[in-house]
């Protein structure tokens, strides 16, 4: 019997029981306060991971097989402007319905196998009047070309961007890397700001519309703006789909998933050759690359390819949070795929990641491992274009367009074979620390001992340092996804891939100077690759550790002690680690 004044007596109800396959490792239990004063280890937010989890293996492996598909495509554009720009051997087309034998002769370079800057550059761009050597005229009639690889109507044969007119092609190779440099940065950026899903939406539909506006280009000024402007758009896609591949994978799954994108781009890199070999026009070549993407357009359709769920976690939705919290507890089974349902609506426009740029000026350690990936991803980019014309540049003999493309297609896909089985054993920083070393190994002996080389040792060295360089850029990309926070991590990444751009410039640049200073280029970027096996000493271990999401998280990702002791005081290596 209580009294009136007594507070009424009310049972606790019972909490609901968690469901039985939520998983309980990532979710670390608050510990009870101690009267030790030794500061607790600092722990990344495991809200991302259960996140990802709640997908359900099977949609979250359909959404991977989404987000890899594209790549096929992507392929085709990216990688189609050694084809496009291939530049045959060429004479000046002779007038008249039969020109005499010597007149054949003198005018036919290309059967003394002198290539365009040489001794052959005057019989190739000149015509002999008279069938003398002694008077020499401009051509009159245009060009004939002999054309035994690649395309038969590419924009060289098509617009006779030849002789006077051939700066035109490193021009317009110099333009698509900027342009693919300005997508990675600008859209990188815009992926983080606005949503991986509305950015790759509007990349896809760019893709397709400049993909549509090159195929139809009537002149050469037309067709550079409109390839500027493609390769900013397909650089976007690319980069979109790599950040949204990664954040939907645990980490058991990331490395395997980003391999078997980057197989699906060698796939189709060698399926452009045999479309190349089928069509013979440069303009139903991009037109294959570029209309399958508006197929991939019903990825902004509800609930085909969902937004990301690290990225809507710092968006602040609470209300989508609240709602897929309770449709979580009341699932019996996570792996149902109407449980993702409310994340994958598309956020308010006001709904945004919050970013303290003071704190982000102030985060060292985030800057430090961009600044050493990115000179990282630099000079492997730009020394790989020194081993794939090595033996053209310095000996002369520059193998077919053939041997060369394919075998840079290959070590691609070797490279990434590697990759799938060592780096989950040996780590990141381990393999990449190798293949760096690999690199500026191979670089060194072909430069110093040059002369005492074979044609075969040539050969082998080079396919190492290309194998082994495009090992490295690969890998430098998806360390820095693993370790930037999803907060900045479109950004990041795009800084990453613009620098391995600006690497790749130094290819149309020696080109556009008649491969002048090759050696002393070369040289350059040997010694680069030495100061960038140091610098990767600087940069910590991801493997099988969870995606940061804030600028905090990601301050935590510091280098190993290079010795069993928490710290070390080596220079240049010292960076601050947490205290124990």
């Amino acid at each position: 019997m209580t009294s009136p004044d007594s507070p009424p007596l009310v049972s606790p109800s019972p909490c609901p029981p968690p469901p039985p396959s939520l998983p309980t490792s990532p979710v670390p239990s608050s510990p009870a306060p101690s009267s030790s004063s030794l500061p607790l280890p600092p722990s990344l937010p495991p809200t991302g991971e259960v996140m990802v989890l709640a997908l359900g293996r099977k949609k979250q492996r359909v959404l991977i097989v989404l987000s890899i598909l594209p790549n096929l495509f992507l392929a085709f554009l990216l990688s189609s402007d050694p084809l496009i720009t291939l530049s045959s051997p060429h004479h000046c087309h002779l007038p008249g319905p039969s020109p005499s034998p010597e007149m054949l002769n003198i005018s036919l370079p290309w059967e003394k196998g002198l290539r365009p800057g040489e001794s052959g550059e005057l019989s190739q761009c000149k015509q002999y009047a008279n069938g003398t050597q002694s008077v020499v005229v401009d051509c009159q009639a245009g060009w004939d070309y002999k054309v035994t690889e690649g395309l038969k109507n590419n924009i060289v044969t098509e617009w006779d961007l030849v002789c006077d007119r051939y700066w035109l092609v490193p021009v317009e190779e110099v333009c698509f890397i900027l342009g693919a440099l300005t997508g990675c940065l600008g859209l990188g950026f815009a992926a983080d700001r606005m949503g991986r899903s509305k950015t790759l939406l509007a990349s896809l539909t760019l893709s397709v519309v400049f993909g549509v506006l090159v195929c139809v280009s009537p002149y050469p000024s037309i067709f550079i703006v409109m390839r500027f402007c493609l390769a900013a758009a397909n650089a976007g896609v690319y980069l979109i789909l790599y950040i949204s591949r990664l954040e939907l994978c645990e980490p058991s799954l990331r490395l395997i998933s980003t391999v078997l994108a980057g197989l699906m781009t060698v796939s189709g890199e060698l399926l452009l050759l045999a479309v190349a070999l089928g069509c013979q026009s440069w303009r139903g070549l991009l037109g294959t690359g570029a209309a399958p993407l508006a197929l991939f357009l019903c990825y902004g359709i509800p609930g085909v390819f969902p937004e990301s769920p690290r990225w809507l976690l710092l968006c602040e939705r609470h209300s989508d949070m609240n709602s897929f919290g309770e449709r979580r507890n009341s699932s019996r089974d996570l792996r149902d795929d109407e449980s993702f349902t409310e994340l994958d609506s598309e956020p308010t426009p006001s709904s945004r990641p919050h970013l303290s740029f003071p704190e982000l000026v102030h985060s060292r350690n985030i800057w430090k491992n961009i600044c050493v990936l990115g000179f990282t991803s630099f000079i492997s980019h730009g020394i790989s274009h020194c081993y794939s014309s090595f033996r053209g540049d310095v000996r002369g003999t520059a193998p077919g367009f053939y041997w060369t493309y394919l075998l840079s297609v290959c070590a691609g896909g070797a490279a990434w074979v590697l990759l799938w089985v060592t780096v989950d054993r040996c780590g990141r920083r381990g393999i990449l620390l190798l293949f760096m070393t690999m690199t500026g190994l191979a670089s060194l002996i072909l430069l110093g001992l040059m002369k005492y080389l074979s044609e075969n040792a040539i050969t082998v060295f080079s396919v190492m340092g290309l194998f082994s360089s495009q090992a490295t850029a690969s890998l430098c990309i998806l360390l820095t996804a693993e370790i930037m926070p999803t907060v900045i991590r479109g950004t990041g990444v795009g800084v990453v891939l613009a620098l391995g751009c600006v690497g790749r410039l130094s290819s149309p640049l020696m080109d556009l100077r008649n491969h002048y200073g090759y050696f002393l280029h070369h040289v350059v970027y040997s010694s680069l690759a030495l100061l960038a096996v140091l610098s990767i000493l600087l940069l910590p271990e991801s493997k099988r550790k969870p995606l940061p999401q804030t600028l905090a998280d990601g301050e935590q990702y510091r280098r190993p002690p290079l010795g069993r002791r928490r710290r070390d005081n080596v220079p240049l290596l010292a960076t601050p680690n947490p205290e124990t």
